[in-house]
């Protein structure tokens, strides 16, 4: 089928002119003499491009280019403007046209500009086509393997997304847990709101509140103006509230309130709006046991684990390990420009054996770094165990007995070496960021600089 080229001129002359060029180069050119006929024909027909004057009867160009852009945003729009009227096409430039052409004009330069405009819509359709694909539960298995395991949170992921359900992603540090969000989202109704990301771990007890609430100017000392919280920001879109498990109980109780009510009083505020959120919780932690401690409200749990999702190590599912080892290579190789071509077979069986404690994020890094040091076109065994710390990828060497030691001491000394090499492999990961690790680790701050210590281990030795 032609391609369909709206022409809005009131110059008859113009039109003819514009018709004869693009008729010949295979268009179909419907043509307006006034902006209102000019918009109705762009209600009832589909177009590829418009070229549109900027003075026209009626309405003028800038009117007709803000409507077009409300009823057909994707439309590519050339504007046609006198010499003496360069502003006014700078101004439509600024509201969205694609570009403009000075009257009188060669035929060659419009059929030019109008041919860039075509490109760059075909461009955005297939970047959006291949966004939609990446971030549907198809793009799931593109981004976490092909494994029985993968297709199964797939699953999940669609049929919980179309709920108002809300959804608690279980999972060890770096197994993806905010890809499922997002994936989560992005199959929703919500796909077209805000989604918003707050690490419970990662911001001080002190401001927590502050950070998810919002606060009134003057509500505390400091509070020089009012504050919008994660809760608005999210308004009608997804809130993931990530390490859900590092939320005080003071806050558990707040949450389970906005959980209930649906409705939230800022810091500070004398009034509570009504909110519509769709929540998301994720952690690495064992909430249930939590909960038998004392340290989690069940009914907050229960609340938040409407449905649940809970994604394995990637120690559980070997099969995916290749994979996504050779898709992060692939990414690195573009990223560095160096022409790497597959890893070794051998290679991928010591990356399999391997426990990964970091998980898919250990897996990332290691293999950025490996493309880094690589000197061959095949990423070799060697390499990748150099990268992940020489025996690192084996279980901990049996530690011998030896004379004079008694059984409690010889698993004393197994179990101080079993903790320094995790500790090391997880420091790997988070660079040699503490409190990263302590999260990752389910511990808090102090006691792992204190262990630390005790075992000679420095973070500065894992800082990227």
């Amino acid at each position: 089928m032609d391609r369909r080229l709206l022409v809005v001129d009131d110059d008859p002359s113009i039109v003819r002119l514009l018709r004869a060029i693009f008729v010949r180069e295979g268009f179909e050119v419907l043509a307006a003499e006034d902006g209102e006929v000019g918009l109705a024909l762009a209600t009832t027909d589909e177009l590829d491009v418009a070229i549109v004057d900027l003075e026209l009867p009626k309405l003028d160009g800038v009117q007709v280019l803000q409507r077009l852009k409300m009823t057909k945003p994707g439309l590519p729009v050339v504007m046609l403007t006198g010499r003496d009227d360069v502003k006014s096409a700078v101004r439509a430039m600024q509201l969205g046209a694609f570009d403009y052409v000075t009257k009188p004009f060669d035929p060659n330069e419009i059929g030019l500009v109008v041919g860039r405009a075509l490109e760059n819509r075909a461009l955005l359709t297939e970047v959006e086509e291949l966004r939609r694909q990446a971030t549907g539960a198809g793009g799931l298995d593109a981004l976490m393997g092909p494994s029985p395991t993968v297709r199964r949170i797939m699953e999940q992921v669609t049929t919980v997304a179309a709920t108002n359900f809300s959804v608690l992603v279980l999972g060890e540090t770096g197994t993806g847990k905010e890809l499922v969000a997002t994936a989560l989202h992005r199959q929703s109704e919500r796909r077209a709101r805000p989604f918003i990301a707050v690490d419970c771990g990662a911001i001080p007890e002190a401001l927590l509140e502050s950070e998810l609430f919002g606060h009134e100017k003057g509500a505390f000392t400091g509070a020089d103006r009012r504050r919008t919280g994660h809760f608005h920001l999210a308004e009608g879109g997804t809130l993931l509230l990530d390490e859900i498990g590092n939320l005080p109980l003071a806050l558990q109780a707040k949450l389970l309130r906005v959980l209930e009510s649906r409705q939230l009083q800022t810091v500070g505020g004398g009034l509570s709006t009504a909110i519509d959120v769709r929540f998301i919780a994720a952690t690495n932690s064992d909430l249930q046991a939590r909960v038998k401690e004392g340290q989690f409200r069940s009914d907050l749990y229960f609340r938040l684990a409407q449905y649940t999702i809970h994604l394995p190590p990637l120690r559980e599912r070997p099969e995916d390990i290749s994979y996504v080892a050779e898709r992060f290579m692939h990414e690195v190789s573009i990223e560095l420009r160096r022409p790497m071509q597959g890893i070794a077979p051998e290679a991928l069986d010591f990356l399999k054996r391997h426990s990964w404690p970091g998980n898919v994020r250990e897996l990332r890094n290691v293999i950025r770094q490996a493309v880094l040091e690589s000197k061959e076109l095949f990423l070799e065994r060697t390499t990748i165990q150099r990268c992940l710390g020489g025996a690192a990828a084996t279980p901990a060497a049996i530690v011998p007995r030896l004379p004079g030691q008694s059984l409690k001491e010889v698993a004393d000394r197994a179990a101080r070496e079993a903790e320094r090499q995790v500790i090391c492999q997880v420091l790997r990961v988070t660079k040699g960021n503490k409190s990263e690790a302590a999260r990752s680790l389910s511990t808090d701050f102090k006691t792992l600089h204190v262990k630390m210590k005790s075992l000679g281990i420095r973070a500065r030795d894992f800082e990227a």
